[in-house]
């Protein structure tokens, strides 16, 4: 089985995407993850609406570009959803990565689709759900 390329120009590019999300004092939910495979790490801040729906993402990473591309990607479409879809597709990444399901259904999910094949990088694919389902427990 080939190994798929891990960091194309695209997942390179969504890094750049995360200074358009800064992680500011009013975003008053916090949640923080660590990769313990690479030591990547996410602190991520949410803001609800008042049907209690992600409003705001602001997120600080330090973290390899996989880690980076999928904060980007879950930024990207995060606004409008509920705490119970931030938690059903964390557990379809984990399900996925860990080959027992398909394509998480997320936009944009595909273009870090070759992270599976690197075991080590899929800590750092999980760093914003992670975060997020952590942010959101204080609610």
């Amino acid at each position: 089985m080939a190994t798929a390329v891990l960091y194309t120009p695209e997942v390179l590019g969504l890094a750049i995407e995360l200074a358009a999300c800064p992680l500011t004092d009013d975003l008053p939910l916090r949640g923080e993850a660590r990769s313990k495979s690479c030591g990547s790490t996410i602190t991520l801040g949410l803001a609800l609406d008042d049907a209690g729906r992600i409003a705001r993402v602001g997120l600080r990473s330090q973290a390899c570009a996989i880690g980076q591309a999928s904060a980007a990607i879950f930024a990207r479409a995060a606004s409008g959803t509920s705490g119970a879809d931030i938690v059903r597709v964390r557990g379809e990444v984990a399900d996925w990565l860990a080959g027992e399901g398909g394509l998480p259904e997320w936009p944009g999910f595909a273009t870090i689709a070759a992270a599976r094949d690197y075991p080590a990088r899929h800590g750092a694919v999980m760093l914003p759900w992670d975060a997020a389902v952590k942010a959101l427990s204080a609610v």
